[in-house]
């Protein structure tokens, strides 16, 4: 990328040496440097190399022709100044010099000789407590992921150059400094090309297939789809020059809304007319709306999160447009730019900046942002482990969750050259992404393409959970647990352990089913939607099928339930006993059928004749209670049998302890139907 947007990022420059006093007399060098802060790189290379040509060389002019060249993305040249500085230089580097060298070889295709580079970089880093994306096997991961994109034809490139391609209506918009032939022509002296401009295709029936200016109305184009913006003529209808959306400066990299009526964009910082410079003398960048009204675009407005003295690009819109992602230097990131969002609140109003964190961002550049309806972030970097200049990256941003692997996309779209800009439509698969390869007929070029076989994203979930009997609560050991996609196939599945316990792991980008199923009970789902890959807990609790008992058998005992127990001379319903009377209830409810007696017992103290009387009232009790609950009075049938059912040695005389009594104190429900 020839880095024209980069234009204002204030990047970290490591001064190494001091500078002796014929070189403060030297007034070339005292130029070059000059035009060095004010990123005007082609004009400080030209003096420099002349200056070096001499033999004058010292590790002060060596670091910033090597960053001039670095932040121009001639890499190749980068390297050859980065490298007789390293080696000509007793002073420890600064981790910013050993980055971009180690940077600079990669392009080249000096892998080894990066990699221990990046070694000494990782060194620096760690003492320095920055963030390091460092890894050794990423060539191996880059190549598993190379090979899943075709290519197409895109024939809209320039000899100059052409990139931030974004969606539009039915076309594309995208930034480019190719001559326009208007009358007067601006360059700025990064690299001495032309100011940048937006440009759309195929935008309408007038313009398919012609490249034109994104102010021009329709009805100023001839009938081949010529520009007449070149011509200043006197129109009501044509926007007046402080309301286009082009200017005598840079505008770059948009994003649309879906209905078509916002746009934001990049441009230089530019006020009533006029570029505008901050207190070091630098016009930065700023992200700006338009809106689209009767066929053109106004209300060209800079957003009110832009900060003086910090840089805002690249724009991109979350797929349901609540947020805008960006790109900033601001304070509090964490390298030389970061990717940061914004909440729209609406009417003009915009939340505060939130950087996306250490997951994605790096001490380096991240850059060029974009989000697929997929919840896929899309990005180029020179920070995370790459082939070399700016690659492209991917990342799952569903739910906020910024945790998630960053996975480089591999060859072809990415090169040992910047690539960068990308973008892909999730229905179609088919996208653009730009590139400065040097096969390309400009500078930068956008190249068309469809992905055909998807980068795997990794999004693994843990579900846990435990398999129990509805309406008893017991552990269902050796229950099936499966995992069934949104299409009816299995994709895994086990069983639970003696606890009634499982785990499965699930693919969380995609919608789920977790099933579970017993023997003699009823299959239960559930539904797990798309997620952010956070552990989650699923619990079933089946029903049986059916009732697997006859006349004469106690549903508690079938059921598991625990006994019924009543306090000395009391028929209350104990909290304890309603509880499992519940349960019995439970299974009334699922089989309507069902008519129980409900059969109460007391233990052997008191006279027969009483507790006789106190079993009634308990069995009464029992039955009053459920009915209290909804099961009809007609399928109950409640009897006190006093002490005659004795379950234990505890009659008459004998003596026994009070939990031995307790035990004959308790109700029992015996199917009847």
């Amino acid at each position: 990328m020839t880095n024209k947007l980069l234009l204002c990022f204030t990047f970290l420059f490591v001064i190494c040496g001091s500078i002796s006093g014929q070189e403060k007399e030297d007034k070339r060098i005292l130029k070059a440097d000059e035009k060095y802060k004010q990123y005007s790189f082609r004009p400080a290379i030209d003096i420099y190399e002349k200056v070096r040509s001499e033999g004058y060389v010292n590790s002060d002019l060596l670091t910033k022709l090597g960053d001039s060249y670095y932040f121009n993305a001639e890499y190749a040249k980068a390297a050859e100044v980065y490298g007789e500085l390293v080696q000509g230089s007793d002073s420890i580097l600064g981790a910013d010099i050993v980055f971009r060298y180690a940077q600079s070889l990669k392009t080249i295709g000096s892998y080894e000789e990066s990699d221990k580079w990046m070694q000494e970089f990782n060194k620096i880093a760690k003492k320095l407590e920055l963030n390091s994306k460092a890894g050794y096997n990423y060539l191996d991961k880059i190549e598993a992921n190379s090979d899943r994109y075709e290519f197409k034809e895109f024939k809209y490139n320039s000899a100059y150059s052409d990139f931030a391609p974004s969606f539009y209506r039915k076309g594309l918009i995208f930034a480019s400094d190719r001559d326009t032939g208007n009358l007067a022509r601006y360059r700025h002296t990064w690299n001495s090309r032309d100011f940048l401009d937006l440009y759309k295709i195929n935008a309408d029936s007038v313009s398919t297939n012609r490249v034109v200016k994104i102010d021009v109305l329709e009805r100023r184009l001839k009938n081949n789809g010529d520009d007449l913006t070149g011509k200043e003529e006197k129109d009501d209808k044509l926007p007046k020059k402080k309301n286009r959306i082009n200017s005598r400066f840079h505008e770059s990299t948009s994003t649309l809304t879906k209905d078509g009526n916002t746009l934001y964009f990049t441009r230089n910082n530019f006020i009533d007319g006029k570029r505008y410079e901050d207190e070091e003398g630098f016009t930065r960048l700023k992200i700006y709306s338009a809106e689209w009204n009767d066929g053109k675009w106004v209300n060209v407005v800079e957003l009110p999160f832009n900060l003086e003295g910090f840089s805002f690009a690249h724009p991109t819109l979350s797929p349901d447009e609540k947020f805008l992602y960006f790109v900033s230097d601001l304070t509090g990131g964490y390298g030389n730019t970061d990717i940061w969002k914004v909440e729209i609140v609406g009417d003009g109003t915009f939340g505060n900046p939130i950087n996306l964190g250490g997951n994605i961002n790096t001490q380096a550049r991240e850059t060029f942002p974009f989000i697929s309806d997929s919840d896929l972030l899309y990005f180029s970097s020179d920070g995370h482990p790459g082939l070399g200049g700016l690659d492209v990256f991917t990342t799952k941003i569903a739910f906020d969750d910024y945790s998630q692997e960053v996975v480089n996309l591999g060859k072809p779209i990415n090169t040992e050259f910047d690539d960068f800009s990308y973008i892909i439509d999730d229905s179609t698969k088919q996208g653009y992404f730009a590139s400065n390869r040097p096969e390309g007929l400009g500078l930068d070029d956008i190249y068309a393409f469809v992905e055909t076989v998807p980068v795997p994203i990794d999004c693994i979930r843990e579900i846990t959970g435990t398999v129990r009997d509805k309406i008893s609560n017991e552990v269902l050991a050796g229950a099936t647990v499966k995992i069934i996609d949104d299409e009816n196939n299995e994709v895994s599945t086990t069983l639970t352990n003696s606890k009634g316990e499982y785990r499965l792991e699930l693919d969380c980008s995609k919608n789920n089913f977790v099933r579970a199923l017993k023997d003699g009970y009823i299959a239960s789902e559930v539904f797990l939607p798309k997620s952010d890959g956070k552990p989650k807990t699923v619990d079933f609790y089946l029903e049986r099928d059916v009732v697997t008992g006859g006349f004469g058998d106690d549903l508690a005992k079938l059921l598991q339930l625990s006994t019924i127990y009543f306090d000395l001379n009391k028929y209350n319903i104990r909290p304890d006993a309603e509880i499992e009377i519940q349960k019995v209830i439970a299974a009334m409810e699922r089989y309507p059928s069902l008519k129980i007696k409900v059969n109460s017992h007391t233990d052997s103290q008191g006279r027969d004749e009483y507790n006789l009387w106190l079993s009634q009232q308990r069995a009464q009790s029992t039955v009053d209670y459920m009915i209290s609950m909804g099961i009809e009075k007609e399928r109950l049938v409640g009897q006190g049998y006093g002490e005659t059912m004795l379950i234990n040695e505890c009659e008459n005389g004998v003596p026994c302890s009070a939990s031995k009594h307790q035990l004959n104190r308790r109700s029992e429900f015996i199917i009847l139907e």
